[in-house]
C-alpha cells in the first residue's frame, strides 16, 4: 500500500509508524504456533521465513443468508426530501464501505461520479459509509473526506440522484446489494473488503478495481469486471456499457455468486478449515 496513491505520499514519520505497528505482528508471529491469513495477496506481503507458519483461510461468508432475493425493494430516507422507494427495476448504482476514505478510493469514484452522472441521467448512487477514517490519514484540514470531496466536485454533481446512506444495519446493507445494477468497488493493495464478497454473493455484478487483492476473486469479464484503480475513463466507459448490458451482468452475476459458494462459503469450506487448523494445533 506504501506509495500506491502518488496524491497520498508517506514521510519519514509515516514510514517510522508503519514500521512500528509492523514489529507488534513481528512479535506475535515468533511466538506464534500457527497464524492464519484471509487472502492469498496479504500472506504473500510476510517475510519469506513466516510464511510457512501461516495458512490461507478466509473468514468465510453465511450464504444461506447473503444470498439473491428476488422483489425486494428499499426505503431510504433522504433529508429534505420524501422517501425514496427502489427496487431492481431501477438503475442503481452502489458503493459501499466502512468509513468513506482515499485507502477505499473514495476521493476518485466521487471525482467520476460527475461524469457517470452525465452518461446515466437516470441512474441513482447509493454511497455506504460513516466519515470516519478507518485506515491511513485523515484530512490535513480537520474536515471528513466526504466534506472535502463534495466541497471539491461542488456544482458538478446531481445531488437529486445521489444518497449517502451513512452506515445501514446488515440486512440493510444485504438490500442495497440485492437492488444494485452495478456495485462499484475501490480499494488500494490492502485488506480486502467483505462487502465486496457479500456483493458478489448476492449476484450483484461488481465493477472493481484491478489491484492485487481483487483479482484473487474477480476474473475480468468473467465473475466481474475491472478498471484501472488510476483511470477514471474506464470506469466511466466500463460502467456506462455494463449498465446498458444487463443479461451481461445477470451472467456475470451468477457466476460471481458460484464463485463465492465455492470458494468462501462459511459452512461447507471457511468454517471446517479453521476447525481442522484448530484440530491440527491440539494434536501438536
Amino acid at each position: 500500500m506504501v506509495d500506491f496513491d502518488p496524491e497520498l505520499p508517506i514521510d519519514i514519520g509515516g514510514r517510522m509508524s508503519l514500521r512500528s505497528k509492523n514489529a507488534t505482528n513481528l512479535l506475535s508471529l515468533e511466538m506464534a504456533d500457527q497464524g492464519v491469513c484471509p487472502t492469498h495477496w496479504q500472506w504473500s506481503t510476510f517475510p519469506d521465513e513466516f510464511k510457512p507458519k501461516i495458512d490461507v483461510i478466509h473468514d468465510g461468508v453465511d450464504t444461506d443468508l447473503v444470498a439473491p432475493v428476488s422483489g425486494v425493494t428499499v426505503t431510504i430516507n433522504v433529508q429534505g426530501s420524501p422517501p425514496l422507494t427502489l427496487s431492481e427495476a431501477d438503475e442503481v448504482i452502489t458503493y459501499s464501505v466502512r468509513n468513506l476514505e482515499p485507502y477505499r478510493g473514495f476521493h476518485l469514484f466521487m471525482r467520476a461520479l460527475p461524469r457517470l452522472q452525465k452518461r446515466r441521467p437516470k441512474a441513482i448512487t447509493l454511497i455506504v459509509g460513516g466519515d470516519d477514517v478507518s485506515y491511513g490519514r485523515p484530512h490535513y484540514s480537520g474536515k471528513s473526506w466526504k466534506e472535502v470531496l463534495l466541497a471539491e466536485v461542488e456544482g458538478e454533481l446531481d445531488l437529486r440522484r445521489i444518497v449517502f446512506v451513512g452506515k445501514v444495519p446488515y440486512a440493510t446493507l444485504l438490500n442495497l446489494f440485492r437492488i444494485s445494477s452495478l456495485h462499484i468497488y475501490f480499494t488500494a493493495p490492502f485488506v480486502l473488503s467483505w462487502s465486496m464478497l457479500e456483493a458478489m454473493a448476492c449476484q450483484t455484478t461488481v465493477l472493481a478495481s484491478d489491484t492485487t487483492p481483487v483479482v484473487e476473486v474477480i476474473e475480468d469479464g468473467v465473475n466481474g469486471f475491472l478498471f484501472d484503480y488510476h483511470n477514471s475513463d474506464e470506469l466511466i466507459e466500463k460502467a456506462d456499457a455494463l449498465l446498458d448490458q444487463p443479461q451481461v451482468r445477470r451472467q456475470a452475476g451468477v457466476r460471481a455468486r458460484d464463485t463465492i459458494v465455492e470458494k468462501y462459503d462459511l459452512k461447507t469450506r471457511c468454517l471446517p478449515q479453521h476447525l481442522r487448523l484448530i484440530d491440527e494445533l491440539l494434536a501438536r
